[in-house]
């Protein structure tokens, strides 16, 4: 159970955010506007997978889909730099 918590809650995160920087950075509207729509996805991705992750009964699906997330959309963020 403490790591099906941990991997929700730090794992849902740090995927979260991963996912917001990713879609600010790809979004070709405006810096501001790309964002906020960033921030307001990672509330429901957030929150999907925290409820998902506690849904699922394999715990190493769980882990592998957040924790995969998170490390290719930090990933993709770091490769492709600052928004010009």
């Amino acid at each position: 159970m403490t790591g099906r918590c941990l991997t929700a809650l730090v794992g849902g995160y740090a995927a979260a955010a991963g996912a917001a920087s990713l879609v600010a950075r790809l979004l070709p509207i405006a810096r501001a506007e790309a964002t906020v729509w960033g921030m307001i996805l990672s509330f429901l991705i957030f929150a999907s997978l925290g409820l998902w992750a506690f849904h699922e009964p394999r715990l190493s699906r769980v882990a592998a889909l957040v924790w995969g997330v998170a490390i290719l959309c930090g990933g993709a963020c770091l490769l492709l730099g600052p928004r010009a």
